[in-house]
């Protein structure tokens, strides 16, 4: 291969820009929003270690809509679940680009508080996912969603898949 081909090849390959492209601070988010197909599918979570679990429920939730919109936990909210003082593993930015890089999302955005329901109110979803683990009724999500007339889907666990277990099994596999 010419070494002009080469190079155009690696800098393509290396270019973050699809990425970057996905990614959305919360002031660029309502004019980002205007181009994005409706319906608009909303999720969101801590997806630390991504694994199969995640790329199944991902894929089944953009399948609902125009656009999936992935809204992360940053890192202080991630800590303040519970999930162990070390998680999560992976930085905020670093899971956004993670997130980003999947044909499944179409914008990558992150929230602060315990729950994304002030992202969600700038939003309007017209449908909001979670996993199957969860009880779409007790969260304060479902019920913002269905006061403008959206819809909240829980879309069925894919068990034998958990970033806790997973890390567990490294762990004890280390020891």
């Amino acid at each position: 291969m010419p070494k002009t081909t080469l190079n155009f090849v690696l800098s393509k390959a290396l270019s973050l820009s699809d990425i970057e492209r996905k990614l959305c601070m919360a002031d660029q988010l309502q004019e980002r929003l205007l181009h994005l197909p409706r319906p608009l599918v909303f999720t969101n979570g801590v997806f630390d270690v991504v694994h199969r679990g995640h790329v199944m429920y991902l894929e089944q939730a953009r399948a609902l809509g125009g656009s999936l919109i992935v809204a992360l936990n940053t890192d202080a909210s991630a800590r303040r679940l519970g999930k162990g003082p070390d998680r999560p593993l992976n930085h905020e930015l670093d899971r956004a680009c993670v997130m980003a890089a999947l044909s499944s999302t179409s914008l990558v955005t992150w929230f602060d508080e315990d729950t994304p329901v002030q992202l969600m109110l700038g939003v309007r979803p017209d449908i909001y996912v979670k996993g199957g683990d969860y009880d779409m009724a007790q969260l304060a999500e479902t019920r913002w969603v269905e006061s403008w007339g959206g819809h909240a889907v829980a879309l069925p666990f894919v068990s034998g898949y958990s970033t806790t277990a997973l890390v567990r099994k490294i762990r004890d596999n280390a020891h």
